[in-house]
């Protein structure tokens, strides 16, 4: 029988270890229950719903042979067609040097905290992935909560932070439409906010995958106010359906070419290249065509329907929700509740969507996963629980209640029932 080295019989003190992933957490406890009969309404974990263009599988498919080693920055077709994309959706102009591609955008912001020393900068509430990434390097993470009760950074804000702080690098992470939020910026607030970076001589790293599902197409770039200083990060997960493909882009600007590189020299030690056919089936994902135009606005059309359904129900039921403008979250607030709530035993977020989980099914997270106090009575629902291809290819209509009711019925009924399970708590 082998026995362990004492060097190795106690390791608690030497590991890394930021926790398993919030959403993957949510998502895994759903099925476990699910798995045991119960009936769960799964808002937790933010997978798009559709399915991958059809296009995009062909491409797939014909190119599944494709075996070799690509270059670590990626295939140079691909690379070609994101710079390509990047000039025709944001209107910015980018060369294929400027593109790294990765198994994942979640893996290319992970190396690039790891290639560049600086402290991590978040508005909160932020995806639940940027902090642990920083904090499994040995980064500082600096949290700016909102003023008021929007949930999003103002330039105001984040210069009142930068003067306070101390001097060195620092990495502000934008994720627009936001993850939790649904909430997006305008122009002129990306204007103020850059003009505060470039000031402060401050890195952007612009997460932007789900600018494509801007509810009303109209998604503006950091890197349109801030192009010398802003990387923009993409993918195929959001829009594109794929989010099990696993790959990501960052396109950089050619003054932080340095960055890139040590970037790429992180990757070519850690995930080498890309799958090879996926990378092959991606150009025909990024390259402009009629029915890639038709599927993202059918897309938009039942995630702006179904978000503004949600945020109404909520509404109803005393939460603050303001109406998403991008991707497919709700970030609700319930301060209002709060005496109520208290006098069912639930004083923080967590046992707010502990206590749903458990008494409605709804399963979904609390704000204290993104940034917030658990104090704050807050929450994200990822209102995806629908099959997206029936949705999609019914969506040339008009997409009232009674169409939500038909084609996304597990978000209408969970919703329904957690809003109504809130009045009865607050009678």
């Amino acid at each position: 029988m082998s026995k362990l080295h004492p060097n190795l019989s106690n390791l608690h003190p030497f590991l890394k270890n930021a926790g398993q992933s919030a959403t993957v957490a949510i998502n895994d406890e759903s099925l476990r229950m699910i798995a045991e009969g119960k009936r769960v309404y799964k808002f937790g974990l933010g997978q798009s719903p559709f399915p991958v263009p059809s296009r995009v599988v062909e491409a797939l498919q014909a190119n599944a042979h494709q075996k070799d080693y690509l270059p670590t920055a990626g295939l140079p077709a691909l690379r070609e067609m994101v710079a390509s994309y990047t000039q025709r959706s944001i209107g910015v102009h980018r060369s294929a040097e400027d593109v790294l591609i990765g198994p994942g955008s979640k893996e290319l912001i992970f190396l690039i905290q790891l290639a560049f020393d600086a402290t991590l900068v978040l508005p909160a509430p932020s995806w639940v992935s940027y902090d642990p990434q920083a904090r499994l390097i040995g980064h500082g993470v600096e949290w700016i909560q909102p003023e008021g009760e929007t949930p999003s950074l103002t330039a105001t804000g984040f210069r009142r932070h930068l003067e306070n702080a101390a001097p060195g690098p620092r990495l502000l992470v934008l994720n627009y439409p936001s993850n939790p939020t649904g909430l997006t910026y305008a122009a002129n607030q990306l204007a103020d906010i850059a003009e505060v970076a470039r000031e402060y001589g401050v890195l952007i790293l612009a997460d932007e995958i789900y600018g494509e599902l801007h509810h009303e197409g109209s998604h503006h770039s950091m890197a349109s106010e801030y192009p010398e200083g802003t990387i923009v990060s993409n993918g195929l997960s959001k829009w594109c359906g794929a989010g099990g493909w696993r790959l990501g882009t960052c396109v950089f600007p050619p003054d932080l070419s340095v960055l890139r590189r040590a970037v790429a020299a992180a990757g070519s030690e850690t995930f080498t290249t890309v799958s090879a056919p996926i990378q092959y089936a991606a150009v025909t994902a990024f390259e402009e065509h009629p029915d890639t135009t038709e599927y993202i606005n059918r897309s938009r059309r039942v995630v702006k329907a179904l978000g503004q359904y949600c945020a109404a129900s909520l509404h109803s039921a005393g939460a603050q929700c303001p109406e998403p403008e991008g991707g497919f979250y709700l970030f609700p607030r319930f301060d209002r509740l709060a005496d109520a709530l208290r006098a069912h035993g639930i004083h923080t977020a967590p046992d707010l969507t502990d206590r749903a989980l458990a008494e409605v099914g709804t399963a979904f997270l609390p704000g204290s996963c993104f940034g917030f106090s658990p104090e704050i009575l807050a929450a994200r629902l990822a209102y995806v629980d629908f099959d997206g291809s029936k949705a999609l290819a019914a969506a040339d209509t008009e997409l009232d209640d009674a169409w939500l009711a038909q084609y996304c019925p597990s978000v209408i009924e969970g919703i329904d029932k957690l809003s109504s399970w809130l009045k009865s708590l607050t009678v």
